[in-house]
């Protein structure tokens, strides 16, 4: 016969990251461990669909190129690169520069849509 210990809902509240951190909104939970010792974590944060970016432009991919300089070069920012990386729907960083000559997309930031001149 085994016994299992239950743990305690989780917490929650919300973080107070930078407005350009990709953390930003996303909410903390607090789990208490059964000595009583609080851990606190960020919940879990979903890669948003690209269909809620306006593509500005595209960027290929070239020989040695590092998503952070590409960050810099178009967004003004070598920390924003994961902006880049929810565009283009990537969970890892790295994938988008080991194929040369990929497409990277360069976009607003989600759900901002793209302003025409009508």
């Amino acid at each position: 016969m085994s016994t299992s210990v239950q743990m305690p809902a989780p917490l929650v509240a919300t973080t107070q990251f930078p407005i350009t951190s990709r953390y930003n909104g996303i909410a903390t939970a607090t789990l208490q461990t059964p000595g009583g010792k609080p851990i606190i974590y960020l919940m879990r944060r979903f890669v948003p669909s690209p269909d809620r970016f306006a593509l500005l432009q595209l960027h290929t991919v070239t020989q040695a190129e590092r998503l952070d300089n590409i960050a810099a070069q178009y967004l003004g920012d070598p920390t924003a690169f994961w902006r880049i990386c929810d565009a283009n729907n990537a969970m890892r960083p790295d994938q988008l520069t080991e194929t040369l000559g990929r497409q990277l997309r360069i976009t607003l930031p989600e759900g901002i849509p793209l302003q025409t001149n009508a």
